[in-house]
Formats: structure tokens, C-alpha cells, sequence
């Protein structure tokens, strides 16, 4: 369990490589020219779900880092693992139909706020105690 959050975060590139390989895929099928960051709605839902999962893997690996260095390894990975299933099932529903999302994002939501509250209290403990 204490190799978990590196296998985490193996699996969160992984997923960051998915929709990096979508967008492209769909800026191919819809003819969208880069540097264009709209044009086609399947290629508009690629992007977002590219740039949304971006910005929430910013917040997402310093928390699970901070969780499982500062003594909540095994449970910093669970949360983890938690966290990338609901980023895939965020961006696959959101590729599918953008009104179905939401299920994935409060899963996600959910695993990263507990990594928060982990991070917090390891953190905390050691700062409090020494």
C-alpha cells in the first residue's frame, strides 16, 4: 500500500495522456487547426475535458504527495484511486453529453477532498508536535 500513490500518480499521466490522444483525435476529425481552441462541439467537449482535468491534477498530486508523506500513504493511494475514477468517468460522460458529468466530478471532488484532509492533518500534526 505504500507504493500506491506512485502507482496513482503513473495512472493520472495515463489519463492525462487519454485526453491529450482525444483532443487530437478530434481536432483530426473535425478539421479544427491548431493554434483553434473551438470550432466543432465534439472537438469543443475534448478540449474542456482535457483543460478541466488539467487543472485539476495542479491541485490534485502536491495533495496526494503531502497525504502520503506526511503519514496517510495506504489511504492518500485509496483517495487517489478514487479521485481517478471519477476523472474518467467525468471525461467520459462529458464526451458523450456535458449534462451527464457530474457524477465523475463529485467522485473526483470527493477522493481529492480527502487527500485535502489528510494533507491538512499530516501537515498539522507535524508542524504541531515537531
Amino acid at each position: 500500500m505504500t507504493h500506491l500513490p506512485a502507482l496513482v500518480t503513473l495512472l493520472t499521466v495515463l489519463l492525462l495522456l487519454g485526453t491529450m490522444w482525444a483532443v487530437g483525435r478530434a481536432r483530426d476529425r473535425h478539421g479544427i487547426k491548431a493554434p483553434a481552441t473551438t470550432g466543432h462541439p465534439a472537438f469543443d467537449r475534448a478540449y474542456r475535458v482535457q483543460m478541466n482535468t488539467l487543472e485539476q491534477t495542479v491541485m490534485f498530486l502536491p495533495t496526494l504527495w503531502l497525504a502520503a508523506n506526511y503519514g496517510f500513504s495506504g489511504w492518500a493511494g485509496v483517495a487517489g484511486l478514487v479521485w481517478i475514477v471519477g476523472r474518467v468517468w467525468y471525461a467520459l460522460a462529458y464526451l458523450r453529453d456535458p449534462a451527464k458529468r457530474e457524477p465523475g466530478f463529485i467522485i473526483g471532488m470527493l477522493g481529492w477532498l480527502a487527500l485535502l484532509l489528510m494533507a491538512c492533518i499530516g501537515v498539522g500534526r507535524v508542524m504541531l508536535v515537531g
